[in-house]
């Protein structure tokens, strides 16, 4: 499977759930906004409210990430590998921009701000029935 097969998956309609662990083990999941679509391997999560989160991403690199089609509301899980993170360029302007729709279609601008893109490197794509044991 690949992220253009999954395509309605990143137009965020519905948040995204990511899950990271910690050098040592200890797991954190999260609610994502946005998860962007960078190229055919890679794609960069907003990183707006991103504390554990980010920590785990950069000491671990190792992230799950559950998209939900909106149109049917069916699972897919990426397995993910942080490469690095952007504050600036033209795909944070993208994303801001992105984020900035999400955010007023759900009554949130105020609450919605960038602080960066983090960039991972897309290593599987599979639907949650048929998903490997990760």
């Amino acid at each position: 499977m690949t992220l253009e097969e999954i395509q309605p998956c990143l137009q965020g309609v519905v948040p995204s759930i990511m899950v990271t662990s910690s050098k040592d083990g200890i797991p954190n999941a999260t609610i994502v906004s946005q998860v962007y679509q960078v190229d055919e391997t890679h794609v960069a999560i907003s990183n707006q409210f991103f504390g554990k989160t980010h920590k785990n991403a950069v000491e671990n690199r190792h992230a799950v990430l559950q998209v939900l089609n909106p149109e049917n509301l069916e699972p897919w899980i990426l397995e993910i590998y942080y490469q690095r993170t952007e504050t600036e360029g033209d795909l944070f302007d993208a994303m801001e921009m992105q984020l900035e729709a999400i955010a007023s279609m759900s009554g949130m601008s105020d609450v919605f701000k960038l602080k960066a893109a983090d960039i991972f490197e897309v290593r599987s794509v599979s639907n949650l029935a048929e998903a490997k044991e990760i």
